[in-house]
């Protein structure tokens, strides 16, 4: 098939970017996204311009590196999956396709089509761990979890970071993210040691970082590549709010 890409170019944070025209020429639709930029890298190359710039790393939907916003909707036209899963016959011959980097003021753009993600590890720093003693390994059932209270853990703890959910928001907001990252530690005993600091340690950098508030329109939801639940934000609410008044009340 024979695609036209507009794709968004910029040298880096401080310059102004704008969109380029390129034809993608015989690419076959077993092939995935990536591997077709990688195609039209290669003709870029060989006229001796500077190659499009993304993200990528794993290419099997794990890392999250592949953050591109496409046609308007992060990661592509496809549900729960990455750009790097997405496959050109989700595409048709002739079509145009809209490329661009995530669009938020907390992820600045480095080069192209890649951003800058840091503010994540930095909120995930500020709370995002449980206090552990180094030694041998612990037996597994030294602690009994519940089947039910794991598997919850389990389903929060699958958030790859990839910023889909602050791109398809229209306040850029972080939420869904910072609440996966709370939700894992909060239902489990592990997480009890830092519980009354993590939300509020982990919001406050959230709000330092510039991402904005939540819309409730559950637009992060529908475009998380691996079906992140809007309850993780309602259980964030509920660990930031108990903080609060934990807090108020230790003062007082």
């Amino acid at each position: 098939m024979n695609l036209t890409l507009k794709v968004w170019r910029q040298k880096n944070e401080n310059t102004r970017g704008k969109f380029h025209t390129y034809e993608a020429k015989d690419i076959s639709e077993d092939m995935s996204f990536l591997e077709m930029l990688d195609v039209v890298n290669d003709e870029i190359t060989r006229k001796g311009e500077d190659p499009i710039y993304f993200d990528h790393d794993c290419r099997e939907g794990i890392c999250g590196m592949c953050s591109l916003y496409i046609n308007g909707r992060p990661h592509g036209p496809k549900e729960q999956i990455t750009t790097c899963q997405l496959h050109m016959r989700s595409f048709h011959d002739g079509q145009t396709i809209v490329i661009e980097p995530w669009r938020a003021a907390a992820f600045p753009v480095l080069k192209d089509l890649a951003v800058d993600r840091s503010a994540f590890d930095r909120i995930q720093q500020a709370g995002g761990y449980i206090s552990v003693n180094t030694g041998g390994t612990p037996d597994a059932n030294i602690i009994p979890i519940p089947k039910v209270k794991a598997d919850e853990a389990f389903n929060s703890a699958t958030c790859i970071g990839c910023g889909a959910c602050v791109a398809a928001c229209k306040n850029s907001s972080a939420m869904l993210f910072v609440g996966a990252k709370v939700a894992q530690f909060a239902v489990l005993p592990q997480g009890q040691a830092e519980r009354k600091e993590r939300a509020q340690a982990m919001v406050d950098q959230m709000d330092k970082e510039g991402f904005g508030s939540c819309t409730n329109t559950g637009a992060c939801e529908a475009e998380c590549p691996v079906g992140i639940s809007l309850s993780n934000i309602a259980t964030l609410n509920r660990e930031y709010l108990g903080a609060k008044i934990i807090k108020e009340v230790e003062v007082h």
